[in-house]
């Protein structure tokens, strides 16, 4: 895409974290950009900080005089007032998703893909070539803590690092030289209806990158093709592993194995699902030609992402921690590790559903996870772009929750109730709007 000086381009729903990435890539390449989205948030803020005009409420005289492309999101509903208005119009209008596919489709591209973990990946590997004095461009699904963005570029970039959502198949408008895919749990089913549906897709863009370069697979994925790949994982017979996992000083350190060949990995990332995400990571930059002592080195000194296990408080009395599971499989990692970290105390978790359609498909599951707290405060089903399924609600998600210290809460009444209770070991977990009551409750706490 040959967009940058001189052209005006025009995002809606621009505060998305994958948009908002683009966003930051089109300036970089001398683009104004505007944008509407639905809420002011800290990022909108660093945004608007950057020289971007964002607006908050739906309105067509808002819309720049000058649009060259508007990009959008699949969450902007179909009957937005300024999308229609820009249809009506006969501008350019292309989803998010293509966009992607078009900047990086003449490069060589790392894509990461699965259903859990893949922030993190494409953080990792970012960090591991940006240290090792390749030159990038990466499109990351947070905001990375060594790079304090979801957008980073450098120098000539040799590399296209992107997160590929699987949501709306989205994954299938690239062409990776490099595919990771990290997990194949349901999910989405809104859009898939089924895994197997889901599965298919996920073969579809695995066979894009063993066509022409190289797939990487979590061990134990089953695709419903046989495809050539690299495997990563906890158990001997992966290709890239880990072996001698102990907690040191709070860190989990391993050794990063590969044929015979090992080196230490001291990793400031909590949880064993971090050290298979870290596995991943450094299978692909394996095959980018960095070194295995290099790769090592490095992860040691990855410092996370935003919102993924994200310790905001650590200290004897008090420690609050904050991650984006909204999968129950990662409830129960973020749980898990919690109480791997802590042992022997009680856990509090706060959780926002996020989607009546994954609350529905995932009910069971997610009182399962939940199940695995100590202390649960459920918050009320945040519907992102969805409306209401009857029968659907976080009471009746409660209801199936089997501990006895079990609470609904309204996110207004969240802070006087955790003043009340004062946990020692505090999640919030979630994927909805739960993240603007982050700064209150670290506040809250650290008053204590």
């Amino acid at each position: 895409m040959n967009y940058g000086s001189g052209h005006s381009i025009y995002f809606l729903g621009i505060g998305g974290i994958g948009m908002s990435a683009l966003a930051r890539y089109f300036q970089h390449k001398g683009a104004d950009i505007a944008g509407y989205d639905r809420i002011e948030t800290r990022l909108t803020r660093e945004l608007e900080s950057e020289g971007m005009k964002i607006h908050y409420h739906e309105d067509i005289h808002l819309l720049p005089q000058k649009i060259d492309i508007a990009i959008y999101t699949p969450a902007i509903p179909e009957t937005h007032a300024e999308l229609l208005l820009l249809q009506k119009k006969n501008i350019p209008l292309i989803k998010r998703a293509e966009a992607l596919g078009m900047i990086s489709k003449n490069h060589f591209t790392i894509a990461v893909a699965g259903t859990h973990g893949k922030t993190t990946i494409t953080s990792m590997i970012a960090h591991i070539l940006y240290g090792a004095g390749k030159g990038i461009c990466a499109f990351i699904g947070g905001i990375a803590n060594n790079f304090n963005s979801n957008f980073v570029i450098t120098g000539y970039p040799e590399f296209y690092i992107i997160e590929a959502d699987e949501y709306d198949k989205s994954f299938l408008h690239l062409r990776p030289d490099i595919a990771v895919i990290s997990a194949l749990d349901a999910d989405h089913l809104d859009v898939y209806h089924t895994r197997d549906q889901m599965l298919e897709s996920y073969a579809a863009f695995a066979a894009k990158a063993a066509a022409k370069g190289s797939l990487v697979l979590k061990a134990g994925s089953r695709l419903p093709v046989d495809l050539p790949h690299q495997s990563y994982g906890l158990d001997d017979n992966s290709h890239v592993r880990a072996e001698e996992i102990v907690i040191q000083d709070g860190l989990f350190c391993f050794d990063l194995a590969v044929s015979n060949a090992s080196v230490p990995v001291k990793l400031r990332v909590a949880g064993r699902h971090n050290i298979e995400n870290a596995l991943a990571a450094a299978t692909a930059c394996l095959l980018c030609g960095v070194s295995l002592k290099q790769i090592g080195d490095l992860l040691s000194t990855y410092t996370g992402v935003r919102r993924r296990f994200d310790i905001q408080i650590n200290k004897p009395e008090t420690v609050y921690i904050d991650d984006y599971a909204h999968h129950p499989n990662e409830l129960k990692a973020c749980i898990l590790t919690a109480k791997e970290l802590f042992p022997g105390k009680e856990i509090t978790g706060i959780f926002q559903p996020h989607l009546y359609s994954r609350t529905r498909d995932f009910m069971q599951e997610f009182a399962d996870s939940l199940s695995t707290l100590d202390q649960l405060i459920l918050l009320d089903i945040y519907p992102a772009r969805e409306q209401a399924i009857e029968g659907i609600s976080s009471e009746r998600l409660l209801e199936k929750v089997a501990i006895n210290k079990k609470m609904m809460a309204h996110k207004h009444e969240l802070i006087p109730l955790l003043e009340t209770l004062k946990p020692k070991i505090l999640l919030s977990m979630g994927a909805g709007d739960i993240d603007q009551l982050v700064e209150p409750i670290k506040n809250l706490l650290q008053s204590w």
